[in-house]
């Protein structure tokens, strides 16, 4: 009887291994994803910066009286408050987007933690299991 509850107490650590094992691999798809996310609005955002740039470069370059005005163009008062809006818009994005990140790291971590627990019970009931199925055998043998 002890046995059988030890088999059946190391069959469910192995299951319980095999549902975390699929946990973190589920979760590091969730980071890729969570990274590739950063990286498309990072460059979202140097494109929307670069179009800003562009519209002022040109509205710079065909108006003498702003030439006459200003250094360059990104003097001119309203390019400075585009570029801080679109700083704005997208600074809000990037901290979801690194807080969804840190937390599935929180939490492969922790699905890490136990594994590492799980095993060593496995571990432990697998010898466990062995020795007790030795010394039934060799019962009344010693």
């Amino acid at each position: 009887m002890a046995i059988a509850n030890l088999h059946e107490t190391l069959l469910n650590y192995k299951l319980r291994r095999n549902a975390l094992n699929l946990e973190i691999s589920q979760l590091q798809s969730q980071k890729v994803l969570a990274t590739y996310s950063q990286a498309d609005r990072t460059s979202i955002k140097a494109q929307d910066e670069e179009a800003v740039r562009d519209y002022f470069r040109t509205l710079y370059n065909g108006d003498s009286e702003l030439q006459e005005l200003y250094k360059d163009y990104t003097q001119i008062p309203d390019f400075e408050a585009e570029i801080d809006k679109i700083t704005a818009q997208y600074q809000d994005e990037m901290a979801e987007l690194t807080a969804w990140e840190t937390a599935i790291d929180a939490q492969v971590t922790t699905n890490s933690a136990e594994l590492q627990e799980v095993n060593a019970y496995i571990e432990s009931l697998g010898s466990m299991l062995k020795t007790n199925i030795s010394d039934d055998f060799n019962y009344g043998l010693k």
